[in-house]
């Protein structure tokens, strides 16, 4: 009978997952919708917008199952129904979520047994942040919402793997493309006049809403000749789970906001050339140069102190 039971909400909760996306709460759900309101909290429609706003948060509705004996069974397997709908939506927009370059969660959960354990273990222990039974039309919505950053975040478990393996590392580590020429160092910045003193640059924003361009958990910014200025997997792990590879926003002003919460009184703000691919950035000579030198100064990159302005 128990077996059947759970069969039963499996399948209801198929049959919701997909119905449960954006802010299309019922109107029955008054508390659901105060909660979200309270909390300053919008429903993540893309893994884009889950690193924009640090965290995943969905929802799913369901029903009780068929017959049931008493208000609280009706209670209860409404509630698990609708959070198995929820833990669905949840799986698909992680599955989106890039690692780095063209390889997403998705594609890492097929090649990795470690990675897939990872990942379905993290959705199954998702914590629920509210849930509410509705007597008018006998249904349950559970949100269940999820950090993207910080500790026992999906970010932390992701990283603590990836990091470790052979594989992703070399990944990580290889330039975007064979250079033309040998590589060489970055070029030399302009020497300030004598009378001038250096500004001092704390932290990063980068611009790249000309382009197609998407968050990852390891993104990376390249010279002209391939080689890799900005490379998250060399930074401690202990920063990457505390703040992720750096910060996402759609405008530059944000991104100075969102760094300035982090102690970073003046960005250096510089246009991205190109894209190598979705995830990984390309700026010009000058650019790298002053990017460089900058680093050189205050070493923002250890830190991840880098902001990048999406579309």
């Amino acid at each position: 009978m128990k077996k059947n039971i759970i069969a039963a909400l499996c399948l209801l909760a198929g049959a919701l997952a997909f119905s449960a996306h954006a802010d299309e709460i019922g109107p029955n759900f008054k508390q659901a919708r105060k909660f979200m309101k309270e909390e300053n909290l919008t429903f993540t429609a893309t893994p884009t917008k889950a690193f924009q706003q640090s965290a995943v948060v969905v929802f799913g509705e369901g029903s009780p199952v068929s017959n049931p004996k008493s208000r609280a069974q009706r209670r209860a397997t409404a509630i698990t129904a609708a959070k198995v709908a929820a833990q669905r939506r949840l799986a698909e927009l992680l599955k989106g979520v890039s690692i780095v370059s063209e390889t997403t969660v998705k594609n890492s959960m097929l090649e990795s047994d470690i990675i897939r354990t990872t990942v379905n273990a993290f959705i199954q222990g998702a914590e629920v942040a509210f849930q509410e039974y509705s007597d008018a039309d006998d249904s349950a919505i559970v949100i269940l919402r999820m950090n993207m950053t910080g500790e026992n975040s999906f970010a932390a478990k992701m990283y603590e793997k990836i990091l470790a393996e052979p594989g992703f590392r070399s990944e990580l580590e290889k330039p975007a493309y064979a250079p033309a020429t040998p590589p060489s160092a970055l070029p030399a910045a302009v020497p300030p006049q004598a009378d001038t003193a250096p500004a001092v640059f704390d932290g990063l924003v980068i611009d790249a809403t000309a382009f197609n361009f998407r968050p990852a958990l390891v993104n990376r910014i390249f010279t002209p000749k391939g080689e890799i200025l900005y490379d998250p997997a060399k930074i401690s792990q202990k920063v990457l789970v505390e703040n992720g590879c750096g910060e996402y926003t759609n405008s530059v002003d944000k991104a100075r906001a969102a760094l300035g919460k982090r102690g970073v009184k003046n960005p250096l703000v510089v246009k991205a050339s190109g894209t190598v691919n979705p995830a990984d950035l390309q700026v010009s000579d000058t650019v790298a140069s002053s990017i460089f030198m900058a680093n050189q100064n205050s070493g923002f990159m250890a830190d991840a102190r880098v902001a990048f302005v999406l579309r």
